[in-house]
C-alpha cells in the first residue's frame, strides 16, 4: 500500500487515534519493526497483552497447530481439548478459591459477566466499585470505570445499581498509606450508612493494582478490610486481574502477590499473549447458581486461543520467578531518579508493572513532563504509554522476559529524557 497513512484516514474512524507515528511491520520478543526500518523496544506490550513479548516462539506453534485442526467450536455448541486443557492450567494457577473457568472474549466483557454472576447468584442489585478504577468501555463496564470522566462522556445515563467507593491514593491525597487506608474504609462504611445497605450489595469489583487509573497498588490492610466486610455481609469480592495476571506483578496474579483472596477473579489480555481471550475464574459453588442459558457468547473459548493460553501457562512457569530481580532493579534505578529528578514525584506499582508519577514544581500532576519524555524516548526507539486520570503517569511494563540488556536501555533512555525535559523547564 503506497500511502499507508491516507487510507487510513480514509477507512479508520477519528475515534481511533494511534499515539505510534508508524506502520508497524512485525514484531519479535521486546522489538517492534517499522516499514521504514526503525526499530523500537515496545514497552507498551500491546496494553498489558503480550507478557511473553512478540511473536513468542511456542505459543505461535501452539496456535498454528491448532489452527490446522479446529479453529472455532461456538460457545456450548461442542466441546473441545484445548478448552478443557486451558481451564485446567488456568485454574491451578489462580487464587485459591477459583475451581472452575468460564471463557470470554475481552476484559470488558469478562467484567460484565462477572457482575452478572454475582447478581444472578447473590440476588442482589448492587455493586460498590472504587474511584480510580478501570473495568472496560462497554456501556456495562464503563459505569463501573471511575479512572477518567472522558470514558463516561456523551453515554449518561449509565446502567444503574453502581456505588463509587474511595480507593487509596496516599501519593495523591498527600498522606501515609495507612492513613489513606483508613480513610477509604470509612468512606466505604458511610456509603453503606447513606446509599445502599450492606445486605442490597452483590459484589465489590476491584482491581487490586489500579490500572489505568495511575497503577495503584491496593493497600494489603484496605484488601483485608474489604475481605471482613465481604465475609461479614455475604458479598462477593470480584477481582480484576485483566491487567495485573499472569505474572505481571511477580506472581501468577496480584492477589497472591498481596496475600489475598476474592471470590471471583476476572482475566484476561496476557491470558493468550495477545490473542483475543477472557475469562471468569470462581469456585464449583458459586458457579452452580448460574444455570444453562443464563450467559454466554459465540466466541467463548475459541480453540486457537485456547491453545495459545496453555502454551502460555507453560511458558510462564519458567519466566515469573525471574520477574522479581527485573523488578528490583528497575525500582531502584527509578527511585535513583526520583532523588535526582524534582520531576518524579512517586514510583508505585508491583513486579514489572510501575507507575512514575511526573509531576510539576507544586507537586502537582505534569502532563507535559509526559509529553517530552515520550517524544525524547520516541525518538530513541522507545515506545511506552501514559496511565493516570491526567495522563502524567509512565506506565512501564515490559515484557517479563526482557533482556537485562533491553532493560537498561529503556531505562537510560528515560533517565535522559528526564534530564533533558528538566534542563529546559
Amino acid at each position: 500500500m503506497t500511502d499507508f497513512p491516507g487510507r487510513l484516514r480514509e477507512v479508520i474512524p477519528p475515534l481511533v487515534s494511534f499515539r505510534a507515528p508508524m506502520e508497524v511491520v512485525r514484531g519479535e520478543g521486546t522489538v517492534i519493526t517499522a516499514a521504514d526500518g526503525r526499530r523500537f523496544l515496545d514497552f507498551s506490550t500491546g496494553i498489558a497483552c503480550l507478557n511473553l513479548g512478540h511473536n513468542h516462539p511456542r505459543v505461535v506453534e501452539a496456535a498454528r497447530e491448532q489452527l490446522d485442526r479446529l479453529w472455532h467450536a461456538g460457545f456450548a455448541t461442542y466441546p473441545h481439548r484445548p478448552l478443557v486443557e486451558a481451564a485446567g492450567k488456568i485454574a491451578q494457577v489462580t487464587p485459591s478459591r477459583v475451581e472452575q473457568v468460564l471463557f470470554m472474549n475481552s476484559g470488558a466483557e469478562a467484567v460484565e459477566g462477572a457482575v452478572k454472576l454475582a447478581r444472578y447468584t447473590r440476588r442482589r442489585p448492587g455493586i460498590i466499585v472504587f474511584r480510580g478504577g478501570f473495568h472496560g468501555r462497554t456501556l456495562g463496564s464503563v459505569a463501573y470505570t471511575t479512572s477518567a470522566a472522558a470514558y463516561r462522556r456523551g453515554y449518561q445515563p449509565l446502567p444503574s445499581g453502581t456505588y463509587v467507593a474511595p480507593f487509596p491514593h496516599p501519593f495523591a491525597w498527600g498522606m501515609g498509606e495507612a492513613e489513606a487506608t483508613e480513610q477509604a474504609l470509612s468512606g466505604l462504611l458511610r456509603i453503606f450508612r447513606h446509599e445502599i445497605p450492606p445486605e442490597e450489595v452483590a459484589a465489590f469489583l476491584i482491581e487490586p493494582v489500579q490500572g489505568e487509573g495511575g497503577y495503584y497498588p491496593a493497600p494489603p490492610g484496605f484488601l483485608a478490610g474489604l475481605r471482613e466486610q465481604a465475609d461479614r455481609h455475604g458479598i462477593l469480592i470480584i477481582a480484576d486481574e485483566v491487567q495485573t495476571g499472569f505474572g505481571r506483578t511477580g506472581d501468577w496474579f496480584a492477589a497472591q502477590t498481596l496475600g489475598w483472596e476474592p471470590d471471583v477473579v476476572v482475566m484476561g489480555k496476557a491470558i493468550a499473549n495477545g490473542l483475543p481471550l477472557s475469562a471468569i475464574g470462581a469456585s464449583a459453588e458459586t458457579f452452580s447458581g448460574w444455570p444453562y442459558g443464563a450467559h454466554g457468547t459465540t466466541y467463548s473459548g475459541n480453540p486457537v486461543a485456547c491453545a495459545a493460553a496453555s502454551a502460555v501457562v507453560d511458558e510462564l512457569r519458567g519466566v515469573i520467578p525471574g520477574v522479581a530481580e527485573r523488578a528490583d532493579r528497575a525500582r531502584r534505578r527509578f527511585l535513583e531518579m526520583a532523588d535526582r529528578c524534582p520531576t518524579v514525584g512517586d514510583v508505585r506499582g508491583l513486579g514489572l508493572m510501575i507507575g512514575v508519577e511526573l509531576v510539576d514544581g507544586e507537586g502537582r500532576p505534569d502532563k507535559e513532563a509526559f509529553e517530552s519524555v515520550f517524544q525524547h524516548s520516541f525518538r530513541e526507539g522507545l515506545f511506552f504509554l501514559p496511565c493516570g486520570t491526567d495522563g502524567n503517569v509512565i506506565r512501564f511494563i515490559p515484557p517479563l522476559n526482557v533482556s537485562r540488556e533491553h532493560l537498561e536501555r529503556a531505562l537510560d533512555v528515560i533517565e535522559a529524557g528526564l534530564a533533558d525535559y528538566e534542563a529546559r523547564r
